[in-house]
């Protein structure tokens, strides 16, 4: 069974988790970054990606990023994100904020003067969220999938 689309707007597509099939591939333990190693002949170990991605099932989503905000921080256009519902939030994690009535991804600062809501790239300015704004924390990225 595949992810479901449950929602899609200018800025993200998001996916319920399928985490109940089990597909092993094969893993390689190592791969050298430098000099060919000659010992790749051989790949005997595999690895489930929904057990060493996905910690909380049921709390679980992916998200597909559309747009460039969070381009210093890695994550990019075309991007999947897992995303956790489970985590707390906390300063400095990068999570999926709804923010008065539109999704976002960002950086979450908590400082003295509040709560912000930081985009990793200078193009875009940071959300000061205020008293009259309404803030929910859909989730924390756990992990990003890169679309090379």
């Amino acid at each position: 069974m595949a992810a479901l689309q449950v929602y899609s707007s200018r800025t993200m597509d998001i996916f319920s988790a399928e985490t109940e099939t089990e597909l092993s591939l094969p893993l390689m333990e190592a791969v050298s970054a430098g000099f060919p190693s000659p010992a790749t002949d051989f790949v005997d170990l595999t690895i489930d990606l929904n057990r060493h991605l996905v910690k909380h099932p049921s709390a679980t989503y992916y998200a597909r990023v559309k747009g460039e905000s969070m381009r210093d921080a890695g994550i990019n256009d075309g991007d999947l994100l897992i995303v956790d519902k489970s985590i707390d939030p906390s300063d400095g994690k990068i999570a999926i904020c709804y923010v008065d009535g539109e999704f976002t991804l960002k950086r979450i600062k908590i400082d003295s003067s509040g709560i912000w809501l930081m985009p990793a790239n200078e193009k875009f300015k940071p959300i000061h969220v205020e008293e009259g704004n309404t803030l929910v924390i859909w989730g924390i990225v756990t992990f990003v999938i890169k679309n090379v």
